[in-house]
């Protein structure tokens, strides 16, 4: 074997073949090769020598079912043996051909019953029974190998040989008694206006359904007209006397031997049979009559077989795109884009060409330079998402921005940002969108949206670009709000209040962030001097105080009140706040008699309540306004000092309110006694 390997380095194969995977035990694609005198089977796992003695082979050819290999050896002897090798069919020496002078051009299966070899002008079909026919040619030929046959092509001539089909045999085979025969002899009959016509028709009732099938089936193996509509007219003749039959099969045939008629005159040159018809399908027959700019037929095709116009009228479109393109050597512009742009959507809509894109037929305008014609037939294109990827390849960029917010598609609409931001200098980016003005503002909104998640920086130029301060103040607030570095968030308050001082209606704004970062620099200092151990970066002056408060630094407190204008009554409420979280009473006391309170002494008794210090909120009563100091001692829990109070103002009526409400009966006698006292 290793020395077989190294003979096909050295020379090549006297000749081989390939056998498609569909066609192989194996399911692999499997290469026959001729080498010395046996015939060597690879495919993508192993190398099988078939152990043969009769090579080297000049020609090996496998049959269309895969079933048989024709060989032929140097001693010019023909021979058919099994896929396997394992039977040899059939074997014919073709030096025995009188007229076949010189050495053998060709090989080829007709069908898959008989071999056709041919030398430069004779052509000889070897049957499986050594039967053989000769075809003689003005010159040399080319045969190619059919799935019902095989075809021969000649200097002046272009012969199909094929086996005469089993239906056609069927039917006029002389002396023929079978039941298609009957149907056609009995037509025939009844065409002559026989009587035999309704005998022969009794005599083959009950196999009458094959036979019109029969019929119809050899109707579309004929090639002359006459004897395609004889057959016809005896299957429709027999099927009347159906009382359940489907005609589907009748109706398809005499379509396509409609289609076929049409192919193979002689100005169109598709000499097609049916079954080849059958495998390639109609559309592929439709594809090839469009590649010759047979456009009418092709619709009249479509149109027979009841298949969609839309692949022949987009090959027109482009078709006539291509001839309408104007000269380069004449100065005149040629057709006009508006009349082509025109008649080509006049036809569309004639001929229900509504599933042809007009974006592929704008991209064929544009590809020929007609970039206008282009932008023309794109308007009638009802698919944005069609529309916008050819008018960016056309560098179309604000149309295709603008159909794409038309379509209400966001991600169309973030296809095309992003295109063209990859594309466009930055500058030029942000003017397209800037100039669209209302028509691209959803695209500026949705830019906006995307760059605040995924690049702000660009969302940064893109504000700047646009004069947009206060939104870029905004910007810069929220890089501040989300920055944990203390020196980056002082720098971007600042750069805040930049933007907004550039605008005159945000004076307050610009103010706000002044202060705003000078809070932040001394809060810097606070907690240098504090070692780190205390926050304080990004409280606010409240928060500020009252972490002051609370660590004692009072003077400090002071300062910031001072420096940020803190108004007296928000200060006595903040340190009302601290001095009561740290539970300094005889401070929050020395506090309450500095001076008088801006904000009162019952806030001091109802937090002071609140935090559930109600003793401590009971020395404040005495400094709150008469008319209420009852209800803060109940509040506080002092009913006695309630009772004292309303007996030194002589107020029955709540003294009596008290007594109904009191918790306890004890309580309630010592309320009575006040009460009585008053008397």
């Amino acid at each position: 074997m290793a020395a077989n390997h190294l003979l096909w380095r050295i020379l090549p194969p006297h000749s081989w073949a390939v056998i498609p995977p569909d066609l192989t035990i194996s399911r692999h694609v499997e290469v026959l090769l001729s080498a010395d005198a046996t015939v060597y089977s690879v495919d993508n796992l192993e190398t099988t020598d078939q152990r043969l003695s009769r090579g080297p082979f000049s020609h090996l050819v496998p049959s269309p079912n895969g079933k048989s290999l024709a060989l032929l050896t140097y001693t010019h002897t023909l021979w058919v043996v099994s896929a396997d090798f394992q039977r040899s069919l059939a074997e014919f020496d073709t030096s025995r051909v009188i007229s076949g002078e010189g050495e053998v051009r060709q090989v080829e299966w007709c069908g898959n019953d008989a071999v056709l070899v041919t030398w430069d002008t004779t052509a000889v079909l070897v049957g499986p029974f050594g039967d053989t026919l000769q075809y003689f040619y003005t010159g040399p030929t080319f045969a190619v190998t059919e799935i019902d046959g095989v075809r021969v092509i000649g200097p002046d001539t272009c012969d199909f040989i094929q086996k005469v089909p089993a239906s056609s045999v069927s039917v006029f085979r002389p002396g023929s008694s079978s039941p298609s025969a009957i149907l056609f002899d009995a037509w025939e009959n009844f065409s002559r206006k026989s009587s035999k016509a309704d005998e022969s028709i009794r005599n083959i009732r009950p196999e009458l359904a094959a036979a019109v099938d029969e019929c119809i089936d050899a109707a579309g193996r004929e090639w002359e007209p006459l004897w395609q509509r004889r057959l016809l007219s005896a299957a429709k003749f027999g099927k009347t006397f159906l009382d359940l039959y489907d005609s589907t099969d009748f109706v398809n045939m005499g379509q396509a031997l409609k289609v076929l008629n049409a192919v193979r005159f002689y100005e169109i040159g598709i000499p097609i049979t049916y079954a080849q018809y059958v495998q390639v399908s109609p559309a592929h027959l439709i594809n090839r009559l469009t590649a010759r700019n047979l456009h009418l037929l092709a619709l009249k095709m479509s149109s027979c077989l009841s298949l969609p116009p839309s692949a022949v009228l987009k090959h027109w479109a482009c078709a006539k795109i291509l001839r309408s393109r104007p000269s380069a050597t004449t100065s005149d512009s040629g057709v006009d884009d508006e009349a082509v742009c025109a008649s080509i959507v006049e036809k569309f809509e004639k001929l229900g060409g509504a599933d042809v894109s007009y974006a592929e037929i704008a991209r064929k305008a544009w590809e020929v330079g007609r970039t206008e014609l282009a932008t023309k037939l794109l308007d009638h294109e009802p698919r944005a998402s069609d529309q916008v990827p050819l008018l960016l390849s056309m560098k179309e960029d604000r149309l295709a921005l603008a159909k794409a917010v038309e379509s209400g598609d966001t991600d169309l609409v973030y296809h095309v940002l992003l295109h063209l931001q990859k594309r466009l200098p930055l500058g030029s980016f942000f003017r397209l969108i800037e100039e669209g003005g209302a028509r691209l503002a959803p695209a500026s909104k949705l830019l906006q949206v995307y760059a605040r998640q995924q690049n702000r920086e660009m969302l940064r130029d893109f504000y700047y670009s646009d004069d947009r301060r206060v939104d870029s103040a905004v910007l810069c607030l929220e890089e501040a709000e989300g920055s944990l570095d203390p020196s980056a968030k002082i720098t971007s308050v600042k750069a805040a209040q930049k933007f907004f001082s550039e605008d005159k209606e945000r004076a307050f704004e610009a103010k706000m962030m002044d202060e705003s970062a000078r809070l932040l620099t001394y809060q810097q200092q606070l907690e240098k001097e504090a070692d780190g151990k205390i926050a304080f970066f990004g409280l606010s002056v409240n928060e500020t105080l009252r972490t002051l408060l609370i660590n004692g630094m009072a003077k400090r407190a002071d300062k910031v009140r001072s420096d940020f204008k803190v108004p007296d009554k928000r200060f006595w409420y903040v340190k009302l706040h601290a001095l009561t979280e740290t539970r300094d009473f005889e401070a929050l006391d020395a506090f309450a008699r500095s001076r008088r309170s801006p904000i009162g002494y019952q806030p001091f008794v109802r937090h002071l309540i609140r935090k559930g210090h109600a003793k401590e909120a009971a020395n404040y009563v005495p400094r709150c306004d008469a008319n209420t100091r009852a209800d803060l001692y109940v509040e506080c829990g002092e009913w006695r000092m309630a009772g004292k109070e309303c007996k030194e103002r002589g107020d029955k009526t709540k003294m009596e309110q008290l007594r109904r409400s009191c918790p306890n009966s004890l309580i309630a006698r010592e309320l009575e006694q006040m009460a009585a006292s008053m008397k």
